[in-house]
């Protein structure tokens, strides 16, 4: 939606990139490869489920590769990769029809297969038209985390109540996950208080869900071109930079002391820049509506927000064991 510029504003900058063109082709294959990524990585989700009480009764215990015939686990990694992928979508296709709601040109989303622990780097639009009004804006930058969390939540409850309880299995070697509050909250209504020793499996769905969550809150980072960096944009205006410095020091802080990941975070943030694009409605009121809407977007980041998703990979604990 092309709109002339106010006097004495610069119309905003419009920056070709291979990402901004119509390549249906691509958005086609891309999902599907992240489809793929993430159901292999789903198999191994599957398996340490469904071989939960072999390996802790046994910890030498080790499936072999035709576990990965298993009609059981491949049915369950298929489940990992629909959940996750719905919950992804759901997130983008937020963002697209909002644009597409104001005439806004946005592209289909791009996904990213990765082999990371969860079969995937997320996925993006780009949005064409310059979004030149503050109402606009609020509604594109929290349609996506609004709709994420509204699937994430679900997951996480019919995840957890097909989860179980085993014994503890061996500390060494073991990746252990931090918690969103949302899912401290949900585990505490179904399992109640674990008892020492033990440990709670997630089921693929629940996983998930975690995945869910943690897409969820680092979107809701009100820094730069984030979901949050919008929503920040139109409740602050110019202010919403100092709001990203601020939390850019809080990744460095969590990256210290929970996950160095977050350093990271950071650094491409860094790269993509903190400064938001004007708009011109600076002063215009959100009105009721949108305001509630920013007090549920903070209360979704305290719920989904997770410190330490991979515990024990601090910056301390990896220059300890780099001085092994």
């Amino acid at each position: 939606m092309d709109e002339q510029p106010i006097e004495g504003m610069p119309p905003p900058e419009r920056r070709a990139s291979f990402f901004m063109k119509d390549r249906v082709w691509l958005n086609a294959l891309l999902f599907l490869l992240t489809v793929l990524s993430t159901f292999v990585v789903g198999l191994d989700w599957s398996a340490n489920y469904r071989f939960a009480e072999d390996i802790a009764r046994n910890p030498s215990f080790t499936p072999g590769p035709e576990v990965f015939r298993d009609p059981g686990v491949l049915g369950l990694g298929l489940i990992y990769a629909i959940v996750l992928m719905t919950i992804l979508l759901g997130h983008e296709l937020g963002h697209y029809l909002t644009c597409r709601r104001y005439g806004l040109s946005a592209t289909l989303p791009f996904f990213i297969p990765a082999p990371t622990l969860i079969g995937t780097m997320g996925a993006f639009i780009r949005i064409r038209s310059p979004i030149t009004r503050k109402r606009q804006l609020f509604d594109v930058g929290i349609a996506g985390p609004l709709m994420s969390f509204c699937l994430a939540l679900p997951a996480l409850v019919v995840g957890l109540s097909l989860s179980k309880v085993v014994p503890a299995f061996p500390r060494e070697g073991t990746l252990y996950f931090g918690e969103p509050l949302m899912l401290k909250l949900l585990g505490g209504l179904f399992f109640g208080r674990v008892a020492a020793g033990y440990d709670v499996i997630l089921h693929p769905v629940a996983v998930a869900g975690w995945v869910g969550a943690l897409v969820t809150a680092m979107n809701l980072f009100p820094l730069g071109q984030l979901d949050g960096g919008h929503v920040a944009y139109a409740f602050f205006g110019a202010r919403a930079k100092t709001v990203g410095r601020i939390f850019l020091a809080v990744f460095v802080v969590l990256g210290v002391f929970f996950w160095a990941g977050w350093i990271v975070w950071a650094f491409l943030i860094l790269l993509l820049g903190i400064k938001h694009p004007r708009i011109w409605d600076e002063e215009a009121s959100l009105g009721p509506l949108r305001t509630a809407l920013g007090i549920a977007a903070l209360i979704m980041f305290v719920l989904s927000f997770i410190p330490d998703p991979v515990k024990g990979y601090n910056i301390f604990s990896i220059l300890k064991e780099f001085r092994r």
